[in-house]
């Protein structure tokens, strides 16, 4: 059973006017203004960690944008969760909550952590891999590709915060 939801207002430009549909077989089907189909659209954010909500592409199989979605609030509510959902899918970047230990404090070691989605452990490789967000954020890349956040450094607790201020 698929939903198709019409994205069209009179805000919107006639060049943006899509619908989109997911597929029995999970797929995003997009059909553009001029009538055509793309089976397998992704959506790409264009700032995922800065801006989540902002810059939205709609991009095909073959990799070319589709569509442009300057800000997801601003689009229907059946459209916005079909997108936030397929969004979901493609973003996984658990948030640290909780440094439980360090193998070492040089690299490479091993972390393990406790994450809004469950304790895990991972390898930093580098000290590269820890790039800052703003003042308080990191983004850390696990050896396996993970990417991992923490939004707010000063929201952790003590011992969390002094294991990782050994490695900024």
């Amino acid at each position: 059973m698929s939903k198709t939801i019409n994205m069209s207002n009179s805000t919107t430009p006639a060049s943006a006017v899509f619908q989109l549909e997911r597929q029995p077989s999970g797929r995003l089907l997009f059909t553009g203004a001029d009538g055509e189909r793309h089976d397998g659209v992704v959506p790409v954010r264009a700032f995922p960690l800065a801006a989540p909500d902002e810059g939205i592409s709609l991009v095909s199989t073959e990799g070319h944008e589709l569509a442009w979605v300057d800000q997801l609030q601003a689009l229907p509510p059946d459209l916005r969760a079909l997108l936030q959902e397929e969004l979901a899918l493609r973003d996984f970047v658990p948030e640290i909550r909780r440094l439980k230990s360090v193998s070492t404090f040089g690299t490479p070691s091993v972390w393990a952590v406790e994450t809004d989605r469950g304790d895990t452990s991972f390898v930093l490789a580098g000290e590269e891999d820890i790039r800052r967000l703003g003042r308080t954020g990191l983004l850390i890349a696990g050896s396996q590709g993970v990417q991992y956040s923490v939004r707010d450094m000063t929201a952790l607790d003590r011992a969390s915060r002094r294991l990782l201020e050994r490695f900024l």
